[in-house]
């Protein structure tokens, strides 16, 4: 066969943005500024197969408290496999309950009012570190000099 398997196909990057807490964050806006393709949701899809087509998911939390198990639940979820997963919790958050998440599943917890090209670079970096994810950003337009 000359032609590619569609699962070898190189899509644009994308992130489920998870936020049960309905804060107003500029994170969303952000990401889609540097080329993400972002999806807000209130809650988990209904249909698990949904995560398929996202590359990150972002879970912006009320409290570290209950980091750990969402972790575990989420990467126990079909076809989750080695997705990024990212938490966002208020600054405040003992680095206790921090290291907790991450051992349980979150592969970074970062302060929610962190500057979102600490995110988005964050997220970068968990992206090169899964080349079978396959994802891209577009190529950022070039200003013409005047």
């Amino acid at each position: 066969m000359t032609g590619k398997w569609e699962s070898d196909a190189v899509k644009q990057c994308a992130v489920m943005f998870l936020n049960p807490v309905r804060a107003k964050t500029a994170h969303p806006s952000a990401m889609r500024a540097v080329g993400f393709v972002v999806h807000e949701f209130v809650e988990w899809p209904d249909d698990d197969l949904a995560v398929r087509d996202y590359h990150v998911v972002v879970v912006h939390l009320r409290g570290i408290e209950v980091a750990p198990m969402l972790a575990a639940r989420l990467r126990a979820k079909p076809h989750f496999d080695r997705r990024v997963l990212i938490a966002l919790v208020p600054a405040g958050a003992p680095h206790p309950g921090r290291r907790a998440a991450e051992a349980s599943g979150f592969d970074e917890v970062i302060n929610e009012c962190c500057d979102s090209r600490h995110l988005t670079t964050r997220i970068l970096r968990g992206l090169r570190a899964r080349p079978e994810l396959k994802c891209r950003l577009p190529p950022v337009p070039r200003r013409s000099a005047a």
